[in-house]
């Protein structure tokens, strides 16, 4: 089973307390030149970006990167994530916010992610924004109903992190509001992980950490919500950032760990793709972990990881389609 690779190429993040402001902003011409390389002979490459609602914009609804088309090159396709962020839970507006983002993404839209992150309560994401739960749900069938009416092919899911609270009410709590229309509409959940992050994990234990978590995802976490096996599963945000102690060798060595244990466990678990964060470090000279999660630092270089990533797209990505006569 092969699986389609992509990538956030922006510079903006957010962090536990908040938004991260890259020290260099986006250059468009390095982001390109960068995907060109890494996509290679690939026949595409999805681009991750983000779209916040709230009624009231403010610096939490930044889009990022701010014009994701113009990555969209040599076949690459739109993976776009939609945040709930309305303090009051309102969803009038939400729900028109992914019926315009679907009419007006294009036909390089490939796929639409409902929420970010909403079983997570931190300040940068939607697990600590009201009726979350409400705005996932109808959100997926009203981004479904819209692809259809338009005749446009989009992939639909939503996201969620690992849990490893037994009193966890997130799977359970979204299995009671997710009905009959919810679940016709679901293409793809998507898994948020950091293994060896923000929970130190032995090297020679990575790929069974690793294994365990997608296992547990798949058997334990989605038959709580009644999502079958049928549906893929796909790492939307996957990375392993830089700093001292943490060696740019090293960080090579456990995303190829990381990404190979996924694409083994694809068959077996149904897992149809695989996202990286991030292209490039917010601040490759900042103390905090979240700045230098980059394949490349703040400068646009290479670390050692962005040579590996392209080895494995390569190699483990589908492989160019046959010219037709």
């Amino acid at each position: 089973m092969t699986m389609t690779f992509g990538i956030y190429p922006g510079g903006l993040l957010g962090d536990d307390q908040g938004i991260v402001h890259p020290v260099r902003p986006d250059a468009p011409d390095r982001i390109i030149e960068a995907l060109d390389e890494l996509q290679g002979e690939a026949d595409t490459l999805a681009v991750r970006a983000y779209r916040s609602y709230a009624a009231v914009a403010t610096p939490q609804t930044q889009p990022t990167p701010a014009d994701p088309h113009a990555y969209l090159q040599r076949g690459r396709t739109l993976d776009l994530v939609l945040q709930f962020r309305e303090p009051s839970g309102e969803l009038d507006g939400w729900l028109e916010f992914v019926r315009e983002a679907i009419r007006t993404a294009g036909p390089q839209l490939a796929s639409v992610q409902i929420c970010e992150e909403p079983n997570l309560n931190l300040p940068s994401v939607d697990g600590s924004t009201p009726n979350v739960l409400n705005a996932l749900v109808q959100g997926v069938i009203t981004a479904q109903q819209e692809a259809r009416a338009l005749g446009h092919r989009v992939a639909v899911g939503f996201n969620a992190v690992p849990s490893f609270d037994p009193a966890d009410t997130f799977w359970a709590g979204l299995g009671a509001l997710a009905d009959a229309r919810f679940r016709q509409s679901l293409d793809y959940v998507g898994l948020d992980f950091f293994p060896d992050v923000f929970r130190p994990i032995a090297a020679d234990q990575l790929a069974d950490a690793v294994a365990a978590v997608l296992t547990g995802f798949r058997r334990t976490s989605l038959p709580q919500a009644g999502i079958p096996d049928t549906v893929p599963i796909r790492v939307c945000e996957n990375g392993w950032p830089t700093s001292p102690g943490r060696t740019e060798r090293r960080q090579a060595a456990a995303l190829d760990t990381i990404i190979r244990t996924v694409a083994a466990l694809a068959a077996p678990l149904n897992i149809d793709g695989y996202s990286l964060f991030a292209l490039r470090d917010a601040d490759s000279n900042a103390e905090g972990l979240f700045h230098h999660f980059g394949l490349l630092r703040d400068d646009y270089t290479p670390k050692p990881a962005f040579a590996m990533y392209r080895r494995l797209i390569k190699e483990l990505g589908a492989p160019p389609a046959m010219p037709t006569r």
